[in-house]
């Protein structure tokens, strides 16, 4: 459904150490930089971090989430110490099982160096 995703930053240089360091346990290359913006491209789609083109402060989406598909639960827990020991910030519970509506998924939260909610992903089976 998806062709990409971008998101805004203040510091670039910032946000691609961050998400190099935090991608790398999905098995996603470091990004590629194109001037105002870094580029982490996959099979499955690509992921931007933009310094906003009218020269505003980059904000975080409020009610914004942006979610990453891991592996496995170990993958997950590896996503989420990665962004934590990068500067991310932790919210909601700690990393594991939730369960809703016939879906069990394990899940992590962070707020990158920008404020931005993201997520790590793992479908479990039912």
């Amino acid at each position: 459904m998806f062709s990409h995703v971008m998101i805004g930053t203040n510091d670039l240089d910032k946000a691609k150490t961050f998400y190099d360091q935090l991608l790398s346990t999905l098995d996603v290359r470091p990004a590629r930089v194109d001037g105002h913006r870094i580029f982490y491209i996959t099979k499955t789609g690509v992921f931007s971090v933009s310094k906003p083109i009218n020269g505003e402060p980059a904000t975080c989406a409020n009610g914004g989430t942006i979610g990453f598909a891991a592996n496995s639960p170990e993958q997950v827990e590896k996503w989420h110490a990665a962004g934590v020991a990068a500067g991310g910030t932790p919210i909601e519970n700690p990393p594991g099982i939730r369960e809703g509506a016939g879906n069990k998924l394990y899940l992590a939260y962070l707020r990158d160096l920008d404020g931005n909610k993201i997520c790590a992903m793992h479908r479990m089976p039912n």
